[in-house]
């Protein structure tokens, strides 16, 4: 049996990813698929749109047999520790053969080598970045020369590796070989050439494009439908976005009793609130995860500015600090995720338990010898399973359980129902539609 891995957001599940799950079904020849998905909040520092039962619910329809969530503190993390800890979680399950991912290149062979130099950062190779750093180049561009260098100098061609480090896929990518390659893993990374928009587009394909004419799904960004969805109300009509969605994914999305999409916008008080409570608790911020004292001190200074939450990222950014590491440092915050936790999840080697948030009928025999390989615990029921776990787990787990909680509390607010209970979730369960 050869099982692949996806490691997704799915925020929300479009054609590109049904596309990549439908591949590794018919090209790759994969019998199985796991998807580690991140929960209620992404690695952009925002509120997934759906809750992750939802979305675990659209992976699944769309060629998914197991589905599990990946720690909060992992999900919101860097693109290195986000990488980390849910390569660490494929790798503890026991039965994973190839991880699958998408990528601007399209070339693992290119995105490998990458990798194999920051696997193995050398004296030389960080002496280079500085060279090229004291004749003015920017830090991205002399890594990227860096990079270079250290290539050809273990006989490999370097071509066009500046372009390759500067597109969001390609480093996450790249991040994920770099982990199994730092686990000795047995996993075997493959790539996909990312199809139609780009990952930051906000604009969908012209309906004059030649794709219109074709029988070929259209593929738009995941932003360009959280932006139209963000700009809607329950009464707006969301046909427009029937051609950029596999049908189950608009049919949950139109069949929803209540629409109760969330976005950054929706956190805005309840940020402020917690930076205010924080501050005068503390006085700094240097106690959250990923917050420096740069950080720090740029949230102080332009708090009184706060009108709302992208508002108030915009007001922090700058040249050394970007939009997303503001946004997630502000999420770290919020949800209460501490700098001194990170130091305990490396020393038991990031992932130590795997949440199960939904499965396909099918999926049954797999989850059955993950259960027999796992060098991890599987969480079904957390309340009753915490009991089980590790401190290192258990600390996990309480804030993946604190930050759904807040999430819901949010939804609930905003369309003036009782926030749902993570507690008394049930495991999405569907249907095996492969078989």
């Amino acid at each position: 049996m050869k099982v692949a891995a996806v490691i997704a957001e799915y925020n929300p599940f479009h054609n590109g990813h049904l596309y990549q799950l439908n591949t590794l079904r018919h090209k790759v020849n994969a019998d199985k698929i796991i998807v580690i998905m991140s929960g209620n909040f992404t690695q952009r520092g925002i509120p997934a749109m759906a809750d992750k039962f939802a979305r675990c619910k659209m992976a699944l329809c769309g060629g998914a047999d197991l589905v599990f969530e990946l720690p909060v503190y992992y999900a919101t993390g860097s693109a290195e520790f986000f990488a980390q800890g849910a390569v660490s979680l494929l790798d503890k399950l026991g039965v994973v053969d190839v991880l699958y991912f998408g990528s601007e290149e399209g070339n693992i062979d290119a995105l490998s080598a990458c990798a194999g130099v920051f696997a193995h950062e050398t004296t030389a190779f960080k002496s280079s970045i500085n060279e090229y750093l004291k004749t003015g180049l920017s830090f991205p561009d002399s890594r990227a020369r860096a990079v270079c260098d250290s290539i050809q100098k273990n006989g490999n061609t370097a071509a066009n590796i500046s372009d390759i480090l500067a597109k969001p896929n390609n480093i996450l990518g790249i991040e994920y070989i770099k982990a199994l390659m730092q686990r000795g893993s047995i996993i075997k990374p493959l790539t996909l050439k990312r199809e139609g928009s780009a990952y930051h587009d906000r604009a969908f394909p012209s309906n004059e494009s030649s794709e219109f004419n074709t029988l070929k799904p259209i593929y738009a960004s995941a932003d360009a439908i959280r932006s139209f969805l963000a700009n809607s109300d329950p009464a707006t009509d969301l046909s427009p976005l029937a051609q950029y969605l596999p049908p189950f994914v608009y049919d949950i999305f139109t069949n929803m009793e209540i629409r109760d999409f969330i976005f950054q916008e929706d956190f805005s008080a309840i940020m402020y609130y917690s930076l205010l409570h924080c501050l005068h608790l503390k006085k700094s911020f240097k106690d959250y995860y990923d917050v420096t004292k740069q950080i720090s001190d740029t949230i102080i200074k332009n708090l009184t500015e706060f009108v709302s939450l992208p508002q108030f990222i915009l007001q922090c950014k700058s040249k050394n600090l970007t939009y997303n590491r503001i946004s997630r440092c502000l999420m770290h915050i919020l949800l209460d995720l501490k700098e001194e936790n990170i130091s305990q999840y490396k020393v038991s080697d990031y992932a130590s338990y795997a949440r199960l948030l939904g499965f396909a009928q099918n999926g049954q025999t797999l989850l059955k010898s993950i259960k027999a390989n796992s060098s991890i615990p599987i969480v079904t029921k957390p309340l009753r399973d915490k009991n089980n776990l590790s401190r290192a787990a258990l600390s996990s787990l309480d804030a993946d359980i604190h930050a759904a909680q807040l999430y819901y509390l949010i939804q609930g607010q905003k369309y003036g129902r009782r926030a749902k209970n993570e507690f008394t979730q049930e495991i999405i369960r569907t249907p095996d539609i492969n078989s």
